[in-house]
């Protein structure tokens, strides 16, 4: 099964086997321990729940301390649901990066950093006023569009909160795997911060090779 919950460790280069140094990001994937199966027949849909980090039971409420009970686990940080790959994965079972590869090209899912109230240079790159004296207009968004409507137009691109957005990017390639410490070395840019909650599945948009 070639997907997994993690948590984003932080970067470090490592050489390959023909010695090229490759900077890859750490991640710590699993191990995950799969709490529910769902079938067309009960839910409408099949999936199953993997659940990844330990947590005091007194930290959930009752009706997670029973589902977690129910599973017979222990009861688990976070939980995430896979719709994809799970053929013959069963409740209890425990998910590692074992899975994984070198080589395997994944698509992996988090939440960016957040940067605050950002304006409109730091937010969308505007490339701002004249930085001479007497310009009175360095980092000010100019014209954006009507003011006569008396609303904000959807996709207008002004100041705002910047971040903190469900980022996905695909097609990143798996360096190492490694089973002993599980973690996953993963080339491309990987969302969020550091010990950030992040998903990794198989790809679903792998580009033929050249």
């Amino acid at each position: 099964m070639k997907n997994i919950i993690g948590r984003k460790v932080g970067m470090t280069s490592v050489f390959t086997e023909d010695g090229r140094s490759v900077p890859v990001t750490v991640i710590q994937a699993g191990p995950c321990t799969v709490v529910q199966k769902k079938t067309r027949e009960t839910d409408g849909y099949e999936a199953v729940a993997l659940a990844f980090g330990d947590i005091k039971p007194s930290r959930h409420t009752k009706a997670m301390q029973g589902h977690y009970k129910k599973a017979g686990v222990a009861p688990k940080r976070d939980i995430r649901e896979f719709r994809t790959g799970i053929d013959g994965v069963d409740v209890g079972a425990t998910i590692t990066v074992d899975g994984f590869a070198a080589g395997d090209r994944v698509d992996v899912c988090g939440i960016s950093k957040g940067h605050g109230f950002a304006g409109g240079i730091k937010r969308w790159n505007f490339s701002g006023g004249g930085a001479s004296h007497g310009s009175m207009i360095h980092r000010q968004p100019a014209s954006n569009g009507d003011t006569n409507s008396g609303h904000t137009h959807r996709g207008s691109r002004r100041p705002g909160h910047y971040g903190v957005d469900r980022v996905t990017h695909q097609n990143l390639e798996v360096v190492r795997a490694d089973a002993e410490r599980n973690l996953l070395l993963v080339r491309g840019p990987v969302p969020g911060p550091k010990n950030g909650l992040v998903i990794v599945q198989q790809s679903v948009k792998v580009k033929a090779s050249a």
